[in-house]
Parts: structure tokens; C-alpha cells; sequence
């Protein structure tokens, strides 16, 4: 018996991985309204979706940090992460901004420029490893009851957005992650927006989700 737990015991030293720990996710999402979840429940934020969708295939996963508010530009939120002096501590970050630079008129050049610095504090806040960061597009709010009217130029502005944070986002070899065509959905199926006819609904999170998961 003495034998076989020695042998046991020593299997263990030459196979650290058999006594390593399951490593736990620390989720920062960074945005706007889309990402605290404007309309929804807190439960049906996609970042909480997300995390609740990790937790189902094994992972475990703290509740996320979440720096966003309804209303931001790229501006508003380097200047909210300057004043929360976030640490890079975390293990999975995402990005998610612009919106509002184009729903406000700011210039696509002004986008770019702020555009990169986040990602690039996003990449320290993820301690150097970009393989932990990922971009959301922005979805296009042409295609709600609110800016119906206005779809053509409002789809158009954003696909200019949107390509300008690809391109971006591939530069520094990171993950973009397209839902933009889910949120063209909206007019077609009312129960994929909110209540207040203008931001997505927990369901077209859901859908939001199910593409994040497929390609982390």
C-alpha cells in the first residue's frame, strides 16, 4: 500500500496540471448604453448574459465590472476609466463604443484617434495579453422604431464607424466580433428591441451572446 502512494504522490509532482486550479475569469466591460444594458434588467445585460453563458460551459467567473453609461462618447469614457483607476487585473475585457460619436456628430477622424487608446488601455487592463480583449460593433439603431426614418443615413454613418474599428481592432491583433446584422433584425422582429423602441431587448442580447461565445 506505502508503494502505491508513493507512486501516487509522485505522479502528482511530475503532472502539476492535475492539481492546478480551475482559473477564475474577471470580466471589465467598457461602453455605453448598450452595455449597461439601457431598458433591460440588469440580469439581461449582455456583459451578465455573457458571463452567465461562460459559467454554463465550466468557467468560473466573477460578476463582471461594468464601466459604461447611456450617453457616452469614446471621450467620456477614457475620462470615466481615468477616474475609476482600474488596475489590470482582469482576464477578459471587451469593448463596445461609438454610438454616440456618431449620433452627436463628432468627427470619424476624433472616433479613430480615441477609438485606439481605449483599445490599448483595454490591452494593459488585460495585462498584456490581447488574446483576453474583444470589440463588440456597434449596432445600428437605424433599424428600431426611433430611427427608422433616418435608416439609410444612419446605417451608412455607422458602417463607416464600424469599419474604421475593424480596422483598428485588426491592426492590433485583436478580436472583432460583428452583431451589427442582428441588430438589423429589429424592425423585422419587435421582440428583439426594448420598451423604449430604441435600445435592444434581453433577447437580442441573447443573440449578441450566443456570436461572443462562438468566437472567444
Amino acid at each position: 500500500m506505502k508503494i502505491y502512494l508513493l507512486l501516487f504522490f509522485a505522479l502528482l509532482n511530475f503532472c502539476p496540471a492535475m492539481t492546478q486550479q480551475k482559473k477564475t475569469i474577471h470580466y471589465l466591460a467598457l461602453g455605453d448604453s448598450y452595455t449597461i444594458g439601457e431598458s433591460v434588467n440588469e440580469s439581461e445585460r449582455w456583459p451578465n448574459q455573457l458571463a452567465e453563458a461562460l459559467r454554463k460551459k465550466g468557467d468560473e467567473v466573477t460578476r463582471p465590472r461594468i464601466i459604461a453609461t447611456t450617453g457616452w462618447r469614446t471621450d467620456n469614457l477614457k475620462n470615466a476609466m481615468t477616474i475609476a483607476q482600474l488596475k489590470p487585473e482582469y482576464n477578459l475585457v471587451s469593448l463596445l463604443i461609438g454610438v454616440n460619436n456618431q449620433y452627436q456628430h463628432k468627427s470619424i477622424e476624433q472616433f479613430a484617434k480615441e477609438f485606439e487608446g481605449l483599445l490599448i488601455d483595454a490591452i494593459h487592463l488585460a495585462g498584456g495579453k490581447k488574446e483576453n480583449v474583444f470589440v463588440v460593433s456597434i449596432p445600428d439603431y437605424g433599424f428600431t422604431p426611433y430611427g427608422q426614418s433616418k435608416q439609410p443615413e444612419i446605417s451608412k454613418e455607422l458602417n463607416a464607424f464600424n469599419a474604421i474599428s475593424k480596422k483598428i481592432t485588426e491592426k492590433l491583433n485583436l478580436k472583432y466580433i460583428n452583431i451589427t446584422d442582428i441588430s438589423r433584425e429589429g424592425l423585422n422582429k419587435p421582440d428583439l428591441i426594448a420598451k423604449d423602441g430604441l435600445h435592444p431587448s434581453g433577447k437580442m442580447y441573447s443573440l449578441w451572446v450566443e456570436q461572443i461565445v462562438k468566437e472567444l
